[in-house]
């Protein structure tokens, strides 16, 4: 496991399925953005998932599910944002739908304690 100090403060977009794995993999916590650029509440949501990855202790990837629709599809994402929380590279959480700040912050230190 990577430590804290390795943990970008910035989202990761997801360019290339085949790192995804390794993503979830390198570090402790990691949340994951499912979302489409036509997406109205994934618009809305963009400045919380930039605040999450620049003030919390997990990575955060971000996946176009127009991009990446098998890796969508792997995950039974079927409404967006949909919006994962892997804990030591399992799946811990999943929420469907916009979430608050406060939420999102809360999930997220649930695992990064």
């Amino acid at each position: 496991m990577s430590s804290t100090e390795s943990v970008p403060t910035e989202p990761i977009q997801l360019t290339d399925a085949a790192d995804f794995d390794d993503l979830v993999a390198d570090h402790a916590v990691v949340l994951v953005d499912f979302y489409a650029d036509w997406c109205g509440p994934c618009q809305m949501m963009e400045p919380t998932i930039e605040s999450i990855a620049a003030e919390t202790d997990a990575a955060v990837v971000k996946v176009d599910v127009d991009v990446h629709q098998a890796l969508a599809s792997q995950y039974g994402v079927q409404g967006i944002p949909t919006l994962l929380v892997f804990a030591n590279g399992e799946l811990a959480e999943r929420m469907v739908g916009a979430q608050t700040e406060q939420a999102l912050t809360q999930t997220v230190a649930g695992y990064t304690a």
